[in-house]
């Protein structure tokens, strides 16, 4: 008979076992046992979902505008300089000379077709593929060692969207504003601005609520293309939309009466009620035409040689609003998913990068140095956190018989600007060729829980219980970047 099969054995096994748990049982009730601190969830009343709540401590920002470039925004060409790559230029990667990534095998290092200059006061080196954003160096606090956990552009947009690859987790503004709530009452908590080409490729996971309740959505739309279904039915005329509004709300309010306690349908009135006032205030809003002359020209927004540029320029204006009027959590993208249009719509730059990223660069460049230059002069940074953050990096070799990139998730660079942050500053490094990150490594949960604790958030306790786990947007990890903050 197996020894450790024998009844005695078993007997002697179970006793300890019980002692285990009395002694652990005994240590939880006085306090010595160590545990985690207990969740700390935001109490929501239903009938105003979107009410400012107390953060966990006292915080350094109160609004999130986060920049995200879809489709993989290559570090080795914007932000990431290094003289190593530019000197090896034409020679194998050390070490890796047949390394096979996302679309095969790799070719020789290649450095990247703009040069880099120095910057601002900081002298930070940027490429003259984005010099405007270059100009603002002295504001940005750079991450160059984040690291992520896939190669590919979906489960990628997730990941740094939500903190996880699959599809089904709420993400960072839904955890936000089920956090925070709102300061503005009449426009939603949260807003995503799709790109003028289309939407994400992982779409509105992006911004989806998950496992949240379903009123912390992101609320899609743009300048070009407001928010749906939100215009007067034709022949019903304002005096008589009021009118019937106010009725309906009279008959909710006494129906919410006969159900005293009903969380869900106090909950469904709000959303209305938020619906109606949004008839009003989103159009307002989202009424480009209203910005002086000068601001349009400030962030391209009157550039008829680039209509694409003008459009983003539009959506990085639109942002601002949103931010002035105290929409809590905004999120606006540049590129776009279009399936057969490889590095046409977005920074997927896998063939030709030099020309597919000469398209690009003026859209996002101009437009997005002139919404961080308008809000510092509007003094919105001094309470605004804006994130620039792409789902991963790009390799410092060209793929083997083309003249681009190939993912890579092991280092690329992510930076934030404004509130509780470090001015012209940088944080963490990649090799010297790019290739993977080498001093300082961050995650993109380490990234999250910064975000969180710039909003006066604790990243570990704030948790919803989903599936008999405490979920949260960093998981099981992270760790504040204390680094970086001011």
């Amino acid at each position: 008979m197996n020894p450790l099969l024998n009844r005695r054995n078993f007997l002697a096994d179970s006793a300890r076992g019980l002692g285990g748990i009395a002694l652990a049982s005994l240590l939880q009730r006085e306090g010595l046992l160590g545990a985690a601190q207990p969740p700390l969830r935001p109490v929501i009343d239903p009938g105003h979902p979107f009410a400012p709540r107390d953060s966990h401590f006292p915080a350094k920002a109160k609004n999130v505008l986060v920049i995200f470039c879809s489709g993989a925004c290559s570090q080795v060409d914007t932000f990431d300089y290094k003289p190593e790559l530019i000197k090896r230029h034409g020679q194998p990667l050390p070490g890796a000379e047949k390394l096979l990534t996302f679309q095969g095998e790799q070719g020789n290092l290649t450095k990247s077709p703009w040069e880099f200059r120095p910057r601002g006061q900081s002298g930070k080196m940027v490429s003259d593929l984005v010099p405007m954003l270059g100009e603002m160096a002295d504001e940005m606090c750079f991450v160059h060692s984040l690291t992520g956990k896939t190669n590919t552009h979906g489960p990628g947009e997730n990941f740094m969207s939500t903190g996880y690859t699959l599809d089904g987790f709420p993400s960072m503004g839904a955890w936000v504003t089920w956090a925070l709530g709102s300061e503005n009452q009449n426009l939603p908590s949260y807003v995503a601005i799709p790109d003028p080409r289309g939407t994400p490729q992982s779409s509105v996971n992006n911004w989806g609520p998950g496992f949240l309740p379903a009123a912390f959505q992101g609320t899609d739309f743009n300048a070009t293309n407001p928010l749906r279904n939100l215009d007067r039915p034709a022949g019903v005329n304002a005096k008589t939309d009021r009118a019937t509004r106010s009725f309906l709300q009279r008959l909710n309010e006494r129906h919410l009466e006969q159900f005293p306690g009903d969380t869900q349908l106090a909950a469904r009135i709000s959303s209305y009620e938020l619906a109606a006032r949004m008839q009003l205030s989103v159009p307002e809003v989202a009424d480009i035409s209203t910005e002086p002359r000068n601001i349009l020209k400030l962030y391209g927004a009157d550039d008829a040689t680039n209509p694409l540029k003008a459009s983003f320029a539009r959506n990085c204006i639109l942002a601002r609003r949103l931010i002035e009027k105290g929409v809590r959590f905004v999120q606006l993208f540049n590129g776009a998913y279009q399936t057969g249009g490889e590095g046409v719509s977005n920074w997927d730059g896998h063939k030709k990068i030099a020309d597919q990223y000469s398209k690009h660069g003026p859209v996002l460049d101009q437009p997005c140095a002139a919404l961080l230059r308008d809000m510092k002069q509007r003094g919105l940074l001094e309470d605004t956190l804006v994130v620039w953050c792409t789902e991963f990096g790009r390799m410092p070799t060209f793929q083997k018989g083309a003249s681009g990139r190939d993912h890579n998730p092991d280092g690329f660079t992510g930076w934030l600007a404004g509130a509780g942050v470090k001015r012209g500053f940088s944080f963490g490094a990649t090799d010297e060729f790019s290739y993977r990150a080498s001093e300082n490594i961050s995650t993109v949960y380490d990234f999250h829980a910064t975000i969180l604790h710039l909003l006066g958030l604790d990243h570990k306790r704030l948790t919803y219980y989903h599936n008999g786990f405490e979920r949260r947007l960093t998981d099981v990890h992270g760790h504040v970047i204390h680094d970086v903050l001011a």
